[in-house]
């Protein structure tokens, strides 16, 4: 639609796309959640088809919709990031790869800017759904302190090293930790694997009996080697966390 003379492109939200709720994003709050690469690129576009038909600079309000994407946002972390009734437009060079690492890591980056820019003094990061509710079982913390790491618990640490917050929980399953603790950044079952030898070590320094440590190498995952720890379980659990920690 055309819009009030020397007033420039303007941005609006039509159905299925979200509204930006809170400060921490690339754009502002109140503003639809079309980020400014595609807005340049639309506005690049009109511009262009102005100057092709003799017109000056297009006063233009452009509204976006995508029929549906309020259903779909259901599906996406946009309301963990205050991104409310529906999807967001993104993208850096027009061709967005779904469920990338590269979309996933920059989800996690902007759940931490949000996290931030919120105050919060405290934020936890999460490999999956159940690590996430026990963490909120455990600190109550609000909905845009948690943020879902997935398996990119490299990617969260390196943004945090140069994003800070006071105090960070990480929470994952067993096997995740594990793998952690020995050294890997990303706990994908594709790219690292549970060192069940580390694993029997440490069971053996707990006192473990010597039937037990020789049967950990033979079991085949991280919860067996758990249940096989028996009145150890939560000293072994404990240990790798402190070692994931370190």
């Amino acid at each position: 639609a055309w819009a009030t003379p020397g007033s420039g492109i303007h941005f609006r939200a039509g159905e299925g796309v979200g509204t930006v709720t809170r400060p921490g994003l690339a754009l502002a709050v109140g503003e639809p959640a079309i980020n400014p690469a595609p807005r340049a690129m639309i506005a690049e576009t009109l511009t262009e088809l102005a100057e092709a038909n003799g017109a000056p600079f297009p006063d233009l309000e452009v509204t976006i919709a995508i029929p549906g994407g309020d259903r779909l946002a259901e599906k996406t972390m946009n309301a963990r990031l205050g991104i409310v009734g529906g999807l967001s437009v993104l993208g850096t060079t027009g061709v967005v790869v779904p469920y990338s690492c590269s979309s996933w890591i920059h989800a996690i980056q902007r759940g931490i800017d949000v996290a931030r820019a919120a105050g919060f003094a405290h934020i936890a990061a999460a490999t999956g759904n159940t690590s996430e509710r026990a963490v909120q079982r455990l600190y109550e913390l609000p909905e845009a302190a948690l943020i879902d790491m997935g398996d990119f618990v490299g990617g969260t640490l390196k943004y945090l090293r140069r994003h800070p917050v006071p105090r960070l929980t990480l929470a994952g399953g067993f096997a995740k930790i594990v793998k952690l603790a020995q050294g890997h950044l990303d706990l994908h079952s594709s790219r690292s694997r549970v060192n069940a030898a580390a694993l029997a070590d440490m069971l053996a320094a707990l006192g473990a009996d010597s039937a037990t440590v020789a049967a950990v190498p033979e079991t085949d995952s991280a919860g067996a080697i758990l249940d096989l720890a028996g009145e150890r379980r939560e000293a072994l659990a404990a240990a790798v966390a402190r070692q994931a920690r370190e």
